[in-house]
């Protein structure tokens, strides 16, 4: 490699630190830098300082200064981030990848210690919690402090009993020592979910901790922290990096979708797939096409009682409309002044909603504003991004940059909303929710539909529930979650949800107690100004705890909602219901949130509370009460709902700096579970083959690219399937495929955890692939985990149909239509596949992240030719198939695909970069970077 050409443009930005230097882009004088979009500049600036002729080259600086005639070229540029962010759920593979790469370059007679992350890396575990303690308590203590009161002495086997999970509502008793109980000695749904945590996750932890010390360069953020995009937002975010002796902007990628969160502080950032993390941190720069940027102009002002939330859903609904899978969205306007930064994360987290790469708004005073009450402002901040032009005024139209496209929304049009009742971006108006649900009971069976026969529409079906009788119907609520990155970062919609709950309580309101209501912030500083403000007790008193913090971590959105009331999945049961779940977060696919909730719509924290006070979606909140108090008196929503003037009075009065002081100063060392686990210090891992949860991966044996001779359908797919479809991250089913193999391992139900917290494991991985209860398989025509082994017609397990083809020596492929692999990054959605058998997949489109995933697995990522899809092709899935793949492989090439039926067309290989086909040609990217790392 040579010396940065570009070396004659650095300058040291204070001269009394002249060590301390920086890469002056305005100093290349080209009048196309002023030019770029703000986005592009931090790409372009990385490839400057980067810039070594070998992993990047001056042409790719001149690619990207002339992006306004590449953009459309499909131009391939490298870019290097400052750094990569992990949750545990993609972070504990990961780990498990590098810690078999040490393995491997063992064996090659290579230094395993050069496996070592060369990029930062920080790791969040916060995707372990569930929710298993809410409004319950133990009647074991209730017993317990009855017999305290009567003079009765507690046992030691009295007080082991308290450990136990059976629960009842306290509302229900109604003597003395019961009240004083509740006053006094209320057991925490916090402690009780994070003790089952660390329980369940004692060995992954163990791994994790080992992790920390064996590799360089890497820092792991205990449980009970928080959401990592949180985090992230509120502690790790620099904005501008030092490093080296270099300022640059920060920049990054993550293994999670809703890395995007980031953007909305100015820092530029976006989600990939675990494999590709992998070799960033190895080294490697991402090999990228330079993105079409579509500007987002923001204007106007927006009502009273709108929460940044509705804004969200109706971006999120327009960008779709508008078209912006794999490029960028920029914002700008004066309207994005009015936006906090809480307001712009909250936007750029739900990019993947709306399918763009990353929604970016640049640093402006705002931005440093926030970085101010987070305790993270350095001045130096502020000159680097004034010195190379990449510090915004959103009220300048003349620093507004090109754009490929621009698009417009007026703040003045956006109405309070809902998404739902399958699909993040189908924004529903609260005021037509009533009417919207029951079209969708009816409509066919699809993301807008039930297939519900109208004779049974208002099917009632009662039920007892802790001694009460009650009822649920089609639209009742039975879990009410305030959770996820998205919402529980701003305070806006956290301290408007705690005023609607104060004035729900002054008007003599309540939830039903068999709603599954939880609150998990994504920080202890959602908590502190919550607290603080005084509203935290108006929560708790909606109904016995409703909204009760149970813990800190991405929970009820991920799938981690835990079990609903056996009472209540009866009477769903028995009546076939579609039954709501009403959540603030970004992810609400079938099959989800919990099984038995067929419809979950993303709503505001404030709204999430509307839904459960109201105990149905089924409501128009316009014409009908929310609900009757005790006295009779009819309450309306707009009776209780606050104002954003209301909301920000309270806002300005609590979020106040101090509070990211405290709770950032000792996150790494507080959680007192995680400084107690010990961890081995060797530098390679000793495997054990007992584990259920960490077990050494066989990734790492090479493949040569060879044509796919005959291969069978395993699954016929339709569109918009999810990774969640793909690689179920929530319950292990008592009757799947995986839930055998851990039984043949000795654990009990209680025991198997969920299919995230055993991503380290690909034996339960490869069973639960293609796992979910909800996914569509057109050889069966309903939904199942199953499929039908072609050769004898029988139906079975998908996990048991690709093991039989494999013993056969069959190559299998997957049929699917438009948006294969949307929703979670996740990329075991690619390595079950690929322990499948599965060789190929042929879809119409395909989510940039999954597609990359695919890649780096060595599973080809074939794509219909424009017009054609299989039912115009005339494809029925029972055919075998054939791809020729020739010798000489060309990004993007068209290839031959012969059925035994005669019939032959054409398809795209999307491998759409020269790096992508150099991890075709070696077996994937792991093994890629293996060779690389051998390399004499």
């Amino acid at each position: 490699a040579m010396s940065n050409p570009y070396a004659h443009i650095t300058e040291s930005l204070d001269p009394q630190k002249p060590a301390h230097k920086f890469f002056n882009l305005t100093k290349l004088g080209d009048p196309r830098y002023e030019r770029l979009p703000f986005s592009i500049r931090v790409l372009l600036e990385s490839a400057v300082r980067n810039c070594d002729e070998f992993l990047v080259k001056k042409e790719d600086v001149e690619r990207i200064l002339s992006w306004k005639e590449t953009q459309t070229q499909t131009v391939e540029v490298p870019f290097r981030p400052a750094r990569v962010i992990l949750q545990d759920f993609t972070g504990v593979p990961a780990v498990v990848d590098f810690a078999a790469m040490r393995d491997a370059v063992k064996k090659l007679d290579g230094d395993p210690e050069k496996i070592n992350p060369v990029c930062p890396a920080d790791l969040v575990i916060d995707h372990s919690i569930q929710v298993d303690f809410s409004r319950k308590y133990c009647i074991q203590f209730i017993i317990l402090i009855r017999a305290q009161y009567q003079g009765q002495p507690l046992s030691d086997q009295n007080l082991g009993h308290c450990q136990g999970h059976m629960s009842m509502q306290i509302e229900h008793f109604r003597d003395m020592y019961v009240m004083l109980f509740l006053m006094h000695f209320r057991p925490d749904s916090l402690q009780k979910n994070q003790e089952l945590e660390f329980e369940r996750n004692k060995e992954r932890f163990q791994f994790l901790k080992w992790g920390s010390k064996a590799f360089q360069n890497t820092r792991i953020i205990p449980p009970g922290s928080g959401i990592v995009h949180q985090v992230n937002l509120e502690y790790l975010a620099r904005v501008v990096f030092q490093q080296d002796g270099y300022y640059y902007p920060d920049s990054l990628v993550g293994t999670d979708s809703h890395t995007t969160m980031i953007d909305g502080l100015g820092v530029l950032g976006w989600g990939v797939g675990g494999i590709e993390a992998e070799a960033v941190m190895l080294g490697q720069p991402i090999s990228m096409v330079l993105p079409e940027v579509i500007g987002y102009k923001v204007q106007g002002t927006p009502s009273k009682y709108i929460t940044s939330t509705d804004i969200v859903l109706t971006v999120t609904k327009h960008l779709r409309q508008v078209g912006v899978v794999g490029k960028f969205v920029e914002f700008f306007g004066p309207g994005v002044a009015q936006l906090s930064i809480a307001d712009r994360a909250t936007i750029a987290n739900m990019c993947p909603e709306y399918g763009a790469t990353a929604a970016f708004f640049p640093v402006d005073h705002v931005s440093m504003h926030y970085l101010q009450q987070t305790g993270t402002l350095s001045l130096v901040h502020l000159y680097y991004l004034k010195a190379v032009g990449m510090f915004r005024d959103y009220s300048d139209e003349s620093q507004d940059p090109d754009f490929t496209k621009v698009v417009e929304l007026d703040l003045s049009t956006v109405v309070p909303c809902c998404s739902g009742p399958k699909r993040p971006q189908d924004k529903v108006a609260v005021s037509e929710m009533k009417q919207d649900f029951q079209t969708c009971l009816g409509a066919k069976q699809g993301f807008k539909g039930f297939q519900v026969p109208p004779e049974n529409h208002d099917v009632t079906i009662p039920f007892q529930h802790n001694g009460r009788d009650y009822s649920l119907s089609h639209g009742s609520v039975v879990i009410a979650a305030i959770t996820s990155c998205t919402n529980t970062s701003n305070p806006s919609v956290m301290l408007g949800a705690g005023l609607l709950a104060k004035k729900a309580v002054e008007c003599g309101l309540s939830v039903k107690p068999y709603i599954k209501t939880s609150l998990s912030p994504g920080s202890g500083v959602v908590t502190y100004y919550l607290r603080e403000s005084g509203v935290m007790r108006y929560l708790a008193d909606l109904g016995c705890d409703i909204i009760k913090v149970v813990g800190y971590g991405c929970m009820t959105c991920i799938g981690n909602s835990g079990p609903l009331p056996e009472s209540v999945v009866e009477a769903i049961t028995q009546g076939d219901l579609v039954a709501a779940g009403v959540l603030s977060g970004n992810r609400n696919f079938e099959g989800r949130v919990h099984p038995n909730t067929h419809a979950n719509y993303l709503a505001s924290p404030p709204l999430v509370i509307a839904y459960a006070l109201a105990g149905t979606v089924r409501i128009d909140f316009e014409k009908e009460p929310i609900a009757v108090n005790a006295k009779g008196k009819e309450v309306f929503l707009h009776d209780i709902w606050p104002t954003r003037e209301e909301i920000q009075a309270v806002e300005r009065q609590f979020v106040i700096p101090a509070m990211f002081k405290e709770v950032y100063e000792k996150v790494e060392e507080v959680n007192e579970r995680w400084n107690s686990l010990s961890a081995p210090s060797e530098k390679l891992y000793t495997w054990d083959p007992k584990s259920t949860y960490i077990k050494s991966p066989p990734f790492f044996e090479g493949l040569e690219p060879k044509s796919i001779v005959d291969a069978y359908v395993l699954l016929n797919l339709g569109d918009s399937v999810t990774t969640d479809h793909i690689s179920p991250a929530g319950n292990i089913a008592r009757n799947s495929p995986a839930a055998r193999y851990l039984n043949s391992c000795g654990l009990t139900p209680r025991e198997f955890n969920s299919y995230g917290s055993r991503r380290g494991n690909d034996a339960v991985m490869a069973r639960g692939t293609f796992a979910n209860i909800r996914l569509f398989n057109k050889f069966l025509n309903k939904q199942a985990p199953r499929t039908i082994y072609l050769p004898t017609g029988e139906t079975m397990d998908v996990y048991d149909a690709a093991e039989k083809y494999q013993q056969a020596g069959h190559s299998l492929l997957v049929l699917a239509g438009k948006e294969y692999g949307s929703g979670s990054s996740r990329d075991w959605a690619a390595k079950g596949p690929f322990l499948l058998g599965i060789k190929a997949v042929l879809a119409e489109s395909y989510e940039r992240i999954h597609r990359s995933n695919l890649v780096g697995m060595g599973i080809i990522p074939l794509e219909y030719l424009p017009g054609d899809t299989a039912d115009g092709l005339g494809l029925t899935g029972q055919e075998r198939y054939t791809v020729v793949i020739p010798p000489q492989l060309t990004p993007r090439m068209l290839v031959d695909i012969k059925l035994d039926t005669g019939k032959t067309f054409q398809a795209r290989m999307r491998f759409d970069t020269d790096v992508e086909l150099a991890y075709f040609h070696h077996g994937g990217i792991l093994n890629y970077m293996i060779r690389k790392m051998t390399e004499k």
